[in-house]
């Protein structure tokens, strides 16, 4: 059971006119559909948000996604820093295009937890519910949701909601606890001004905790402000922990100086990237190869951006194949090592594949197997592994962490470690 004051966020996924938007409404009583345009077309355009009571206590934040093709960069950017989701298949039409493309992408994106809601069950007969049951199973087969438990619903009749409450409760029980690097980030998802307060960001806190009062710096850039109040689901707090859906009142900057995928952060604990390396992985069912250089749209947090693929070995990848790629971005992005990303075809909008962040420094690479054996061992499954191949020259210990995307506790008994057992030297304040 997931109990009062644990963090949690889970985020919808499935195919457009699904019924995402209104079972959040049954289970939440919030409509998650804010903007007009969404209530007169009736259907998902941006992300929308709200909250969920837990039978043990807990609130657990729901951020809802579009479904339609149209709007895909805007599910990306609601579902990179859940816990567990929610994938919604109706009943009367089974598995669709988007619900197989959400699938991919979650996988892409890590998430390994998840209930499925089987919805308008009051338009189906049993026969064909249990159709479209077994063909949810099949879709679902060889992804990490395999064996995800499947709830059937209906939002309009309320039936089968507390079956639904129940079993998202136990799933989420079993979701690790977010780590916390004392590096604490918030990627806006929206910006916005509110009367008597002024500029307002809401996002999902990651890697720490952000207090009333602190400092802080909008990354890209310099721009700083302080947080002048913290909220989650509309209760004041003093402090927010990571995994938290939050919105941070602003002090010191204008909602005109911000925008979606803009980070916020403690000042110098983050730096924009335009040069990123990864093990990029292609999906196997995509219309064809990605040659080395080919254009393609990245999204990682809430942020997209235009970006080169240079592979580091070979002319071009195959679907279903992975190889080592810096990619090269039209603009700074704010990210760190560790981080999952998409990338999609702009045009015919399509999605490739996607991978995790390997290394942020900026430093561009020759292509050939030495760069691939050097982002292998920055790959290393220790995190004192990891941060040995960080000191290919001499740096802090701290330095070094930020390259291995290691938090403090992590960083110490690295170099400890490595210390203990001469792999490396303290010389000063470097690592030799």
């Amino acid at each position: 059971m997931t109990a009062e004051g644990t963090v949690r966020v889970i985020g919808t996924a499935g195919h457009v006119d699904h019924g995402k938007s209104t079972l959040i409404t049954a289970l939440t009583g919030i409509d998650p559909d804010r903007l007009r345009e969404e209530r007169e077309r009736g259907m998902t355009i941006d992300l929308g948000f709200a909250w969920l009571r837990m039978p043990g206590g807990a609130d657990v934040g729901v951020v809802d996604v579009p479904g339609h093709q149209d709007f895909i960069r805007n599910m990306l950017a609601g579902v990179g820093a859940i816990d567990a989701v929610l994938l919604v298949v109706a009943l009367d039409e089974g598995v669709m295009p988007q619900t197989r493309e959400h699938l991919a992408i979650l996988g892409l994106l890590g998430v390994e937890r998840g209930v499925v809601a089987l919805t308008k069950r009051d338009l189906v007969d049993d026969e064909w519910a249990a159709l479209a049951k077994a063909d949810v199973a099949a879709a679902l087969a060889g992804t990490p949701l395999a064996g995800a438990p499947m709830v059937e619903v209906s939002a309009t009749e309320r039936r089968g909601l507390a079956e639904l409450v129940a079993t998202i409760d136990r799933t989420l029980d079993g979701a690790p606890p977010r780590r916390d690097l004392a590096r604490p980030r918030l990627p806006i998802d929206r910006a916005f001004t509110m009367s008597g307060f002024g500029t307002v960001v809401t996002g999902t806190l990651l890697d720490g905790s952000f207090s009333a009062g602190e400092e802080v710096q909008i990354v890209p850039g310099e721009r700083r402000a302080r947080i002048r109040g913290i909220q989650t689901h509309k209760r004041a707090l003093e402090a927010a922990r990571p995994g938290s859906r939050v919105a941070l009142n602003l002090s010191g900057v204008d909602k005109e100086d911000l925008a979606r995928g803009m980070v916020v952060v403690r000042p110098g604990t983050l730096a924009a990237a335009s040069l990123v390396s990864a093990r990029v992985t292609l999906l196997p069912g995509i219309s064809g190869d990605v040659a080395h250089d080919e254009p393609v749209k990245l999204h990682t947090g809430t942020t997209e951006v235009m970006a080169r693929l240079a592979l580091l070995e070979g002319a071009s990848l195959e679907p279903g194949t992975s190889a080592w790629a810096q990619l090269r971005l039209a603009e700074p992005v704010a990210l760190a090592v560790g981080d999952r990303f998409v990338i999609r075809r702009p045009s015919p909008p399509e999605t490739l594949g996607g991978g995790v962040i390997a290394d942020a420094s900026g430093e561009r690479l020759r292509r050939g197997a030495a760069s691939v054996a050097s982002l292998e061992r920055r790959t290393a499954p220790t995190p004192a592994s990891r941060l040995l191949a960080a000191l290919d020259a001499p740096r802090t210990a701290d330095e070094a962490a930020d390259r291995a995307g290691l938090g403090a506790e992590e960083r110490d008994a690295a170099v400890a470690a490595l210390v203990a057992g001469g792999r490396a030297v303290p010389l000063g304040d470097a690592l030799l």
